[in-house]
């Protein structure tokens, strides 16, 4: 990969993970019932890429990353307790996979 891409990525990264920080209207539920994953995924999939390059990091801190804040907090913030259509939808998308 070309420095280019690898600066590309990386914007595209941030202004997502910016955009998701500024949207705590939008629940993870919602996310992943819509578009198949949510803050947590994204922190996972940091937390992968940091692991490949022999970085030690646990999810506390790659969830911190992605929230802007810990985890915690930001559930005591703004996560509200889930629709049973939204647990519906979940559990149905989850039986797809």
């Amino acid at each position: 990969m070309d420095q280019e891409t690898l600066e590309l990525e990386a914007a595209a990264y941030r202004r997502l993970r910016d955009h998701l920080r500024g949207r705590t209207d939008v629940q993870n539920i919602d996310l992943m019932n819509l578009g198949g994953f949510c803050r947590n995924c994204l922190a996972n999939w940091y937390m992968e890429a940091a692991a490949e390059k022999g970085i030690e990091m646990d999810k506390l801190e790659a969830r911190e990353i992605v929230y802007g804040m810990p985890f915690a907090d930001w559930k005591a913030k703004y996560q509200i307790e889930a629709t049973p259509e939204q647990k519906a939808a979940f559990a149905e998308q989850q039986r797809d996979h």
